[in-house]
């Protein structure tokens, strides 16, 4: 450590989103090794992420609180759940908005809370009532960093199958945060969620395998029959195994021999590795090209039919970013399923160029 770049290595811990760690990692040093610049930028972040995550929680009650009242169940996945759950500590994770999971149904009385709380709504009532799916429904306030996305079975589209929403509600568990309890998911079934997650942004930034390889070390109690029946269940299981890989190669997380057995057996999920391997230490700067996102969509999800099918479904599902109007046009058009694909290609290109 004598001979570290420590300002490029804040840099990158910035990147990757894991300040949170550095600053305790370096804690662990002599003090004489860290320059003093360093460490006081460290102990600001560090202060800085406390203070925001003690914001964020509050909200995230307050949000909670509005939605029991009107009869709203819903589950907190990520964020400071995870970040509790994983690490014992909600502000050692850097994240950027609360994530709740709320069912179909409630989504329209969900936006109306919420609009009703402050909050403006980025996919608007007409988009909900014209049957519209977002990629997320997206809430904010303007003269705050306040920022919070509802979720369900139909706009976590990453999910290679439906997801079983009603068997998360029902196998939910409350997490003690901050002198409150949060519902969220089980254990087993964020496990399987961040998997995916990870797989969904190409597992470019370290976080996202910290967080599973934090998640199975502390959680000595994990059903791993259950994590593997939730995969199966979504088709995700060669994104578990990725995310398993990463985390056991990378940062040394170990697995229980069975799971660890199966893990190594998977060869895709082993070649994968190698090239998430290969990316990562750019963070998000020279990402895949169009045609390599492509294949790795289709690996990820394994399967001669399989595979390709979720990469046109992912292709031809339109979001919010491809509606006409602001999603305020009734019903589907076909130019919003049109659009999807070339936009894409415009979003993902290397060169430039149209």
């Amino acid at each position: 450590m004598q001979t570290a770049d420590w300002p490029r290595l804040l840099c990158l811990a910035e990147e990757h989103g894991v300040v949170g760690h550095l600053a305790a990692a370096s804690r662990k040093l002599d003090s004489a090794l860290i320059p003093p610049e360093v460490e006081k930028a460290l102990a600001d972040q560090q202060r800085a992420q406390v203070l925001f995550s003690l914001r964020m929680t509050a909200e995230l009650f307050r949000v909670l609180e509005c939605f029991a009242s009107s009869g709203i169940e819903a589950l907190v996945v990520k964020g400071p759940v995870l970040a509790v759950e994983a690490y014992g500590d909600p502000a050692m994770r850097r994240y950027g908005d609360l994530d709740l999971l709320v069912r179909g149904r409630d989504i329209r009385r969900a936006t109306e809370v919420m609009i009703a709380s402050g909050y403006h709504a980025k996919v608007p009532l007409a988009a909900i009532d014209a049957g519209k799916i977002p990629g997320q429904y997206l809430f904010y306030k303007a003269d705050t960093k306040l920022l919070v996305e509802l979720h369900n079975d139909r706009t976590l589209r990453y999910f290679p199958r439906r997801l079983p929403l009603e068997k998360f509600f029902a196998r939910q568990i409350r997490v003690p945060l901050d002198a409150h309890e949060a519902p969220a998911l089980s254990v087993e079934d964020e496990l399987v969620l961040i998997s995916i997650h990870g797989a969904k942004h190409f597992w470019e930034r370290l976080i996202w395998i910290a967080d599973v390889a934090a998640l199975i070390t502390r959680q000595s109690g994990i059903d791993w029959q259950r994590v593997d029946a939730s995969a199966q269940e979504v088709g995700a299981a060669r994104m578990l195994d990725t995310g398993l890989r990463l985390a056991a190669e990378l940062l040394r997380a170990r697995l229980p021999e069975t799971v660890e057995a199966r893990v190594e057996a998977d060869a895709a999920a082993g070649r994968l590795t190698r090239r998430i391997s290969n990316w990562l230490p750019a963070a998000g700067y020279a990402p895949p090209g169009l045609i390599e996102r492509a294949m790795f969509r289709m690996r990820m999800r394994g399967g001669l039919l399989s595979g390709p099918a979720y990469l046109v479904r992912l292709s031809f599902s339109p979001t919010e970013e491809d509606w006409n109007e602001q999603g305020r046009a009734s019903g589907h058009r076909p130019t919003d399923v049109l659009r999807r694909p070339f936009r894409l290609a415009r979003k993902y290109r290397r060169d430039g160029k149209s």
